[in-house]
């Protein structure tokens, strides 16, 4: 193995600080300069797994690998299993032994038959015995408000209570679960026994423990379920069944792990077992110069095995994908295949329905398109699509896999847990270390529908069939491990030399989120499409405030990208589809961008938004060649800033959990610099004279913002209210775009008063309430003169990161006093942690 960090972290242990200071010294050396290879300290609050876009997102939220399943950004299990076998002993090192059921009593769905009543019964009403009168209604299927929902049955009351009798053969079950969908409050009740309880929602079916006085209620024959169910604001849904936890069939020990680490591209295990080394290593070769790559919706899994102890030992390999990474809903019933595809071993997985595009939404996932696990056509690799149980206890009996698959399908995974799982025999391995990979790809068949157009993956416009692609993948997975390789040196060094090593820690981090919150779909006039979704927000597509944080990767690496998250914008505006004189706040709710869904406009926000990145992208290119396709509607946005949005009515901005806001000054900011750089545009292009009055006009209003504004030794939140303050983040494109529109000490008046009013985990976003956003606050120090200011104010960034309680993808949402998150995860904003870098490249140029 290579010298890595993985090594001297070792040696740091066995030697103490001294190692570290020279094996630093070392690993620069190696790397001619670049720090990449530096030892992280920063602990990820969840470790991405797998990264592709919003719907393909598996991470690892805890600090151990094998200490939890493997989620979904959203949290619900997307199972992948990892098991090394020395010498015939069996240890996890990817996720946890899965919960294996089987379904007792079915959700009603849309067949199994419920007796209701919306009017409060007798208290009897919970009891087997009791008798329904003229109240009680026959129906089949589960109970919803919603018109979204495949719930058959309407219910539009506060209350509802539901009955539902069963047979049971057997009361000894190894363990008995409700499997259970309510939205709001519910109170369950076996035989008159309560058996659950709960105030709130659960917002898919999910298995919940029974009370034991009423598991014991349970006897053979016939039984009842009985529900009341209180909708109190909002949705509407009501299902319920019964599953039982199957006894686990093997026994497994846990590998020791030793090392991780996230680079920008890879995330780096090692772990002990049995006297071997397994290094562990998930790749998104996601290189922004390489968009053909970069939209592959492929990554890879490395292993490589070394003995440790001087001796040999026969080590097998196993990974499974579980057919929920393809489903929305446990409920739902997959299917399976092997594609014949030369050269490699292939498995397919994918729901028996196939409803392409016919969900939208926030917390949900795929379910249409197919899951493919692949590796070399080889003798040592064998393979198996089963039942989870079946599979892991025939790889830990025999070391391998019997190439067979189940032969029953399509399967409700409720019922039973398919995998796609290889195995791969390593021999006898010694001092020599050994490797192989498999990759875990997607294809989603359509990605978005665009104004009523289903639109395709951009990767497949380069003519690939599916096979191709992942025969692509198997055959450039070297040279696209080198360059992800490079790529995160490249990255790493960028933002250190930006701001330093804690800074190049977050950048690697959240790359990756940035990246897979969007997906990169070909127009209908095969123009680049980079829809974002605002993932645990409100699930909308195409966001031009979500947009604007994430700029600064972008405009970084690949000011293309921007381009495609922008132009859908421009599309509806210059459609005609979108008449108003300002953007809109976005194109519909993923994965159906057919217009917005928002239900209110950002005005100021939005026309801000569209001219301040217009004018950035002409900045990092030299040229304004964008601009001039989008001259007129931007025309017709800087008319309406110009008349509007100095002085912002009672509106909402992209801070839109903070309410609306009247006399807002950051937004006001927001306004002044979007017109001069309206009017930077207009110069470069040679409308001389629109570049005088636009420039004149952003000059005259920065005079008026700072008489308003003034607040002693700041700026106030509004103009109107005095002793408040606000972050004034917008103004960092005065220095970084050269508009010069503002005296550059009123930045530095700013954040001289900032740093009074840091918490322990960061700057809070004005002087309402303790709460931040971490990709504001970053571009808040980005407008600092002095390096010193710039790190105090990224410093606590970097602790909420390390510290927050909630593990989960980065919130860009947070309480400065505590760590906790407010809202969001998993969200495209976190590009906006680059502004530092887009400033250092930016003023060096």
């Amino acid at each position: 193995m290579n010298f890595s960090m993985k090594k001297w972290a070792k040696l740091l242990l066995a030697g103490g600080m001294a190692s570290l200071v020279s094996c630093q010294n070392a690993a620069q050396q190696q790397s001619n300069g670049v720090v990449a290879e530096e030892m992280s300290n920063l602990r990820p609050p969840a470790y991405p797994l797998i990264t592709v876009d919003p719907y393909l997102s598996v991470w690892s939220m805890g600090d151990e690998l094998n200490g939890d399943a493997t989620r979904h950004w959203t949290g619900v299990a997307n199972d992948l299993q990892g098991i090394i076998r020395v010498d015939g002993k069996s240890y996890y090192f990817l996720g946890e032994e899965m919960t294996e059921t089987e379904t007792v009593l079915p959700l009603a769905g849309l067949e199994e038959s419920w007796n209701y009543s919306l009017e409060k019964p007798s208290d009897k009403w919970k009891e087997l015995a009791y008798e329904e009168g003229n109240q009680w209604k026959t129906t089949k299927g589960a109970f919803t408000n919603g018109d979204d929902s495949p719930a058959p049955n309407q219910w539009n009351t506060e209350d509802i209570w539901v009955r539902r009798t069963f047979e049971l053969e057997k009361t000894d079950f190894y363990d008995l679960l409700l499997n259970v969908h309510h939205d709001d409050n519910v109170k369950i009740y076996l035989n008159g026994v309560l058996a659950y309880e709960k105030e709130g929602w659960v917002s898919t079916p999910a298995t919940v423990a029974i009370n034991e006085e009423a598991k014991n209620a349970l006897k053979k024959g016939e039984n009842l379920l009985a529900i009341h169910c209180q909708n109190t604001t909002g949705g509407a849904f009501l299902d319920a069944g019964l599953v039982e936890v199957l006894q686990p069939s093997v026994s497994i020990a846990h590998a020791d792990q030793t090392f991780s680490k996230v680079n920008a591209t890879e995330t780096l295990y090692s772990f002990d077992a049995g006297g071997v080394e397994l290094d562990v290593t998930f790749t998104a070769p996601m290189l922004p110069d390489n968009l053909e790559i970069m939209t592959r919706p492929a990554n890879y899994v490395s292993f490589e095995v070394q003995a440790k102890d001087g001796k040999e030992h026969e080590v097998q390999v196993y990974f499974s994908a579980a057919g929920n990474l393809a489903v929305n809903t446990m409920n739902q019933q997959v299917t399976w295949e092997r594609p014949q595809i030369a050269g490699l071993k292939a498995m397919k997985i994918g729901t028996s329905t196939q409803p392409v595009l016919e969900k939208k939404g926030d917390n949900v996932r795929i379910d249409w398109g197919y899951l493919y696990l692949t590796a070399a056509d080889q003798e040592n690799i064998t393979s198996q699509i089963d039942v989870n149980t079946n599979s892991v206890a025939g790889f830990a009996k025999n070391g391998k896999l019997s190439d067979k698959d189940a032969d029953q399908k399509p399967i409700a995974l409720d019922d039973q847990m398919i995998t796609s799982a290889f195995s791969f025999d390593f021999g006898k391995v010694g001092d020599s270390s050994q490797h192989d990979f498999l990759t875990l790809a997607y294809d989603d068949l359509y990605s978005v529908q665009f104004f009523n157009k289903n639109l395709k993956a951009w990767w497949k416009k380069y003519g690939m069939t599916t096979e191709q692609m992942l025969q692509a993948a198997q055959t450039d997975y070297a040279k696209l491990k080198a360059a992800s390789e490079q790529f995160d040196k490249q990255l790493y060094q960028d933002a250190y030399n930006a701001a330093g090593k804690e800074y190049a820690e977050m950048c690697a981090l959240v790359y990756r989120q940035a990246v897979a919150a969007h997906k990169t779909v070909e127009g209908p006039d095969g123009e680049l499409f980079f829809f974002s979704k605002e993932n645990f927000s409100n699930g909308s597509i195409g966001t031009v405030d979500v947009t604007y944080p994430s700029a600064p990767l972008f405009l970084i690496y690949n000011p293309d990208l921007l381009k495609g998250m922008i132009e859908p914008i421009f599309y509806y505006s210059e459609s005609g589809k979108w008449a108003k004189p300002f953007p809109a706040h976005d194109v519909g709710t993923y994965p159906l961008a057919n217009g917005q869904t928002y239900g209110e406009d950002m005005p100021v926000e939005e026309a801000g938004n569209m001219l301040l990145l217009t004018a950035a992208i002409a900045k990092v290119e030299g040229n304004a060649d964008y601009a001039k396709k989008h001259w007129d509607i931007m025309t017709t946005w800087v008319e309406y800033l110009a008349k509007e949005g100095f002085d912002p009515a009672n509106q909402l901005c992209t801070d839109d959990f903070a309410g609306h806001l009247a006399h807002n000054a950051n937004l006001s900011v927001k306004a002044i610099l979007a017109i001069a750089g309206y009017g930077q545009l207009a110069e470069t292009l040679g409308k001389t004279a629109d570049a005088e009055k636009y420039t004149a006009l952003a000059k005259d209003f920065a005079q008026k913002w700072m008489e308003k504004a003034e607040d002693g030794d700041h700026y106030s939140l509004t103009f109107d209210k005095k002793g408040t303050w606000s972050q004034k983040y917008n103004m960092v494109w005065n220095k970084l775009l050269g508009l010069d529109i503002f005296p550059e000490e009123v930045a530095q008046k700013e954040i001289a008063y900032y740093l009074t009013k840091q918490k322990d985990y960061g700057l809070p976003l004005d002087s309402r309430k303790n709460y931040t956003k971490s990709d504001w606050v970053i571009w808040t120090a980005a407008m600092a003169d002095e390096e010193a200011d710039e790190k105090a104010l990224i410093e606590p960034m970097y602790t909420y990161i390390d510290e927050t309680p909630n593990r989960i993808p980065v919130s860009d949402w947070h309480e400065t006093t505590n760590a906790e998150s407010v809202g969001f995860r998993a969200r495209s904003v976190v590009g906006g942690y680059f502004m530092p870098v887009l400033k250092d490249q930016l003023l060096k140029n």
